[in-house]
């Protein structure tokens, strides 16, 4: 059994590691304050964006477009958003199960983001084209602008059929799903015509290659967002599961160090009890002779 001063050790180390658990909650928490923020911004300018885009694939004439135009498809690229960081719960496994189940079946090219799934997808001895790694916060914006160039090029130069985008959607702080986007070609839920009446300046095609990358970089920023809002909420809510079991580590210690304690006293006080009985018992022929 352990002694008092390994219990008395190990209660200062669970001590030290909950200051660590508190503080990277603190941080969690401010970080998911500031990305809800930035995600309530960003979620109507994609929502707009994602419903013209596949209100112009209902056009007749935009049938024959390379963004809207069914392809055989011999390569799909995925776009496999995670953290670069664990203490997060199961939020990277989730998500990157999730993509390995929809690339069943499909000859896939993986962008992947983050550390753990590149870590992942090396594991499963998947196609990793290309990993983006530490992106922070403040450059998310640029660099998905960045990386919708790198994905319109693939697309139009055929190295790659379908674009799908796999993410952590957020809905509040317990809740938040991994799900698969296609991006390209673009998706148009529904049947064709019904807008023909309408007119785009300067002309139908140059309106669709401008709008086609505002549509890819507003996906991929809004993916990035939504992702990183649910890594720290997952992160916080790990964080605080994390600290609640220090606490009871800690109290459990308390208890059984006291009961130690308590132990070693009554140990001593017998024993001290007992000799004193000892001396005063004394010896028969001494108190005759006192």
């Amino acid at each position: 059994m352990a002694s008092m001063k390994e219990i008395k050790q190990r209660i200062e180390n669970v001590s030290s590691t909950e200051n660590i658990i508190r503080a990277m909650d603190l941080v969690a928490s401010t970080k998911l304050h500031r990305l809800r923020e930035r995600l309530e911004g960003v979620r109507p300018i994609y929502r707009e964006l994602k419903r013209v885009a596949a209100e112009i694939g209902r056009e007749e004439k935009v049938k024959a477009n390379v963004f809207y135009a069914e392809r055989n498809v011999r390569s799909s690229l995925y776009i496999v958003i995670t953290a670069d960081q664990g203490f997060s719960g199961a939020y990277n496994a989730n998500i990157a199960s999730k993509a390995l189940e929809h690339m069943e079946g499909k000859k896939e090219k993986i962008l992947a983001v983050g550390a753990k799934g590149l870590e992942y997808f090396t594991q499963k001895k998947k196609n990793i084209i290309r990993k983006l790694i530490d992106l922070p916060d403040a450059h998310v914006y640029y660099g998905t602008e960045s990386l919708a160039g790198w994905v319109q090029d693939l697309f139009l130069s055929e190295q790659v059929d379908e674009v799908f985008v796999a993410y952590t959607r957020f809905h509040n702080v317990l809740s938040y799903e991994p799900c698969v986007e296609k991006l390209l070609p673009v998706p148009t839920n529904g049947e064709p015509g019904g807008f023909s009446s309408r007119k785009y300046e300067p002309d139908l095609e140059t309106f669709i290659e401008n709008v086609i990358f505002l549509y890819l970089h507003m996906c991929l920023f809004a993916a990035f967002t939504e992702a990183h809002t649910s890594e720290q909420a997952a992160r916080m809510v790990s964080m605080d599961a994390a600290q609640k079991n220090a606490e009871e580590m800690i109290e459990k210690l308390i208890h059984m160090y006291n009961r130690k304690r308590q132990a070693a006293i009554t140990q001593e006080l017998s024993e001290i009890i007992g000799g004193s009985n000892i001396i005063n018992k004394g010896d028969p022929d001494d108190k005759e002779y006192r």
